[in-house]
């Protein structure tokens, strides 16, 4: 499964979970139905053609459109690594669309884009949405962006590499991962010991939790961009001293996504690495005997993990009618298909119906560990309308702070970051 979420955050979200068990062109054709045609852009969370999101979408859009007549919805599904590019050209075309589901909306805020979320969701629809998740959806004092999907992260392992490779347990500091991968190398247990994917799908997420496990992170406590620090510094010098040249993860970490690294770990040729729900059902169908544990830091296992949520969003300057935007979006967000969603990836949804439901279905018992994570997990700083921005530039460069010098890398990303801030502000 891309929110910054303060302590009282966290406390509602625990409340919440407790209490319930993470384009067309307007025409219709020849002028009929002008406005009901609703646009939907759509990231791909798909790994093969079998669980492509483009198959739910195209499903709710025809079970909507049978179910409310003179409606159209035209759906364009885009994979993460260009997904964000393009709405920005389709923003510049002033083609935009009237639903957009990606992993930020802070940015499109600082621009006046979007819709506010009383514009867009009936109330029924808007109390159903987990407390600390709508809360994340606020920038500049009001709700703009709507939770679609929520994880958290834990720490990956393949039982039998590590059984072959005489490594015990599970890792819990960053010296006992180098030294179980520096096991799992020597005897050749697996091809990449531990699968470190700094790449352009999601440089950020990867390196935050490195990040965090020295104390570390984007942000100090007054939400001032730290990407720089010596924390930080001193995180990436310690993967490339001890993961990196050694050889124990991938050659290019820059290079390597996300999506790479957990395929590789579905077909039993990861050792460890970090991963969210969906890595389950990967792992599961790649009949892979793995284990999760909590994600080590340098010193001792994280204390708050990485906790994520993707957002919905709805453009003012889009083609569809506001009334027709709003009625998509109540019937998107039913508990059905947003179970339907969670169910196709293994994440866990944002509305208390849909979390009762998973919860109490003895199918989801893998998810506990990650259900268990999220009510004290950290999140990006999504609710700053720098973020997407900020967050575009890590997923571009940061991943070389495992090869260049991090310092470098790291005050080039700051200064960015400080700059993008300011250009929010004006």
């Amino acid at each position: 499964m891309r929110n910054r979420v303060l302590t009282a955050g966290a406390a509602t979200l625990v409340m919440a979970l407790g209490l319930t068990a993470c384009g067309g062109d307007g025409d219709g054709g020849g002028g009929e139905g002008k406005g009901k045609t609703i646009k939907v852009v759509a990231a791909d969370y798909g790994d093969k053609a079998s669980n492509a999101s483009k198959i739910f979408w195209d499903k709710v859009a025809k079970d909507f459109e049978a179910a409310n007549a003179g409606y159209k919805v035209d759906v364009q599904v885009i994979n993460w690594n260009d997904i964000d590019k393009n709405v920005k050209n389709m923003i510049a075309a002033g083609n935009e669309p009237d639903i957009l589901q990606t992993g930020g909306y802070a940015d499109k805020v600082a621009d006046d884009l979007l819709y506010k979320v009383d514009d867009v969701l009936s109330p029924a629809t808007k109390a159903n949405i987990v407390p600390a998740f709508a809360k994340a959806g606020e920038a500049n004092g009001a709700a703009y962006g709507i939770p679609w999907v929520s994880s958290s992260r834990v720490l990956f392992y393949n039982k039998k590499v590590f059984k072959d490779a005489g490594v015990a347990k599970a890792p819990t500091t960053w010296a006992e991962v180098a030294d179980a991968a520096k096991k799992i190398k020597d005897k050749k247990a697996a091809d990449t010991p531990y699968a470190l994917p700094l790449g352009p799908e999601e440089a950020q997420g990867e390196t935050m939790m490195w990040e965090m496990g020295n104390g570390g992170g984007f942000t100090d406590g007054s939400g001032k961009y730290t990407l720089n620090s010596a924390a930080n510094v001193e995180t990436f010098k310690w993967l490339q001293d001890n993961l990196v040249k050694p050889g124990l993860t991938y050659p290019n970490p820059a290079s390597t996504d996300r999506k790479t690294a957990f395929a590789d770990f579905s077909a039993g040729k990861v050792g460890m690495m970090n991963g969210h729900p969906s890595v389950v059902q990967m792992a599961t169908e790649g009949k892979v005997d793995y284990g999760v544990a909590t994600i080590p830091g340098k010193s001792g296992p994280l204390t708050n993990t990485l906790g994520v949520a993707d957002w919905t969003m709805a453009f003012k300057d889009g083609k569809a009618e506001k009334d027709a935007v709003k009625k998509f979006l109540d019937f998107t967000y039913t508990k059905k298909n947003l179970v339907a969603f969670a169910e196709m990836y293994n994440f866990m949804p944002v509305t208390t119906d849909a979390v009762a439901e998973m919860q109490g279905n003895p199918k989801h018992e893998s998810l506990k560990p990650f259900f268990e994570a999220l009510p004290t997990a950290k999140f990006y700083p999504v609710n700053d309308t720098a973020w997407d921005v900020i967050s575009a530039e890590i997923k571009k460069t940061g991943g070389k702070a495992a090869s260049d010098d991090p310092q470098t890398v790291l005050d080039d990303l700051q200064k960015k970051a400080e700059d993008a801030a300011k250009s929010a502000k004006k």
